[in-house]
């Protein structure tokens, strides 16, 4: 078998300050190709820095809303907090804190044509800012 290659950009419509579970919505984007690998690896890179990705419980959206009150309270924000940068708002720096915390990339195995994640595992875009624009996500398949 020869090794083969897929890339695609996915566009996240803007989101509210938050962590979205976005699985279905990326499955949706690339099981034409992903279809194609018995084996590999997706490899996952959002082309931002005021937003992250991770890979959290694809259940209950309780963990969703306690990730976000954990970030908050970590990662202080506002007039009174003591960040330099503050040029896009009071909110752009502690994203970028946030993004950093989290990432901006996720590699998943391929098994069978399908994203090989435990049963609760759901790929998250966390937004960390409170006015967010599109984020884009470039999508790498990897593997025979």
């Amino acid at each position: 078998m020869a090794a083969m290659w897929a890339q695609k950009t996915v566009v996240i419509p803007a989101q509210r300050r938050g962590c979205h579970l976005i699985t279905p919505k990326i499955l949706r984007e690339i099981e034409g190709d992903l279809s194609g690998f018995k084996c590999g690896l997706a490899h996952f890179f959002l082309q931002h820095t005021s937003a992250s990705l991770t890979i959290n419980e694809n259940y209950d959206s309780d963990v969703q809303a306690d990730t976000e009150t954990f970030l908050n309270r970590i990662v202080p924000e506002g007039h009174n907090a003591p960040w330099k940068h503050t040029m896009e708002g009071p909110d752009d720096m502690p994203a970028h804190i946030k993004s950093s915390m989290f990432g901006c990339a996720l590699t998943i195995p391929i098994t069978d044509g399908r994203l090989n994640m435990g049963t609760w595992q759901g790929i998250w875009l966390c937004e960390h800012r409170d006015h967010a624009s599109p984020r884009k996500i470039v999508i790498t398949l990897n593997g025979v």
